[in-house]
């Protein structure tokens, strides 16, 4: 499958402007302040369990600032080449449609994995003091890759909607929170409909990961989770030879 020409193009695109670079140093300094301001409150309790305690704080806090960058990072992804006009040219290449989706998915992906490997920092600026268990820290990471890929997939399909950067980011925002507090208000439907909405919830699935716990039905709903949101995008991209436009 020859989507590497597709990847780097956009690997490429990223750091040759600005947006790569403003992303990660936003992502990293509110990263940074919430790992200095959840090891003070840990550090201040005494007693506290620092190894496995301190991940669920941070890793969510990390997640809250995912939902408003990872939408900055998909937004362009086919927005901005139907903006530009560039899009019609892409399609002439000689790339299958799927080519050019995972070359875009996996761009973004790698990006996001780089900024998510800047905080590898904080456990081992953490072992210098105390001893940090492995086993919650990779099941903390594990989870906050498969959670961001989810949000990569989500916003790429967007993209593919709209030639407005803008809105890709709103309404891909918009999505990936009504994901996340989908089952919070289970009084306000019935326990069958609560039950289906509880599996449909991010926070239900990734909350298992930050507790150190990983379970196969949690790394199952965010591969489907990847694979509806990306079927969804292929066949937007597919949409165009039902209207004649390819």
């Amino acid at each position: 499958m020859n989507f590497y020409p597709i990847f780097k193009k956009e690997l490429r695109s990223y750091f040759t402007s600005l947006i790569a670079y403003v992303i990660l140093a936003v992502f990293l300094v509110l990263a940074g302040y919430y790992f200095y301001t959840d090891l003070a409150l840990f550090v201040l309790w005494g007693g506290a369990s620092v190894q496995e305690g301190l991940w669920q704080y941070l890793f969510h806090d990390i997640r809250l600032i995912l939902l408003f960058t990872i939408p900055l990072l998909t937004m362009r992804l086919f927005s901005e080449e139907k903006k530009l006009g560039t899009i019609e040219l892409l399609f002439t290449y000689p790339f299958r449609d799927i080519e050019i989706l995972l070359g875009k998915y996996l761009a973004c992906l790698t990006v996001f994995s780089i900024m998510l490997g800047f905080t590898v920092l904080y456990p081992i600026l953490l072992a210098i003091v105390y001893q940090v268990e492995l086993g919650p820290l990779v099941a903390s990471y594990l989870g906050m890759f498969l959670l961001g890929s989810a949000f990569i997939s989500c916003g790429i399909m967007v993209s593919s909607l709209t030639e407005n950067q803008i809105v890709a980011a709103l309404v891909t925002s918009g999505i990936i929170i009504t994901f996340w507090f989908i089952d919070w208000n289970e009084a306000a439907v019935s326990p069958s409909v609560a039950v289906v909405l509880h599996h449909l919830s991010f926070f239900e699935h990734f909350y298992n990961f930050v507790r150190g716990v990983i379970d196969t039905k949690d790394i199952i709903y965010f591969i489907l989770f990847n694979f509806f949101f990306l079927f969804l995008t292929l066949r937007s991209l597919e949409s165009r030879r039902w209207r004649g436009l390819r």
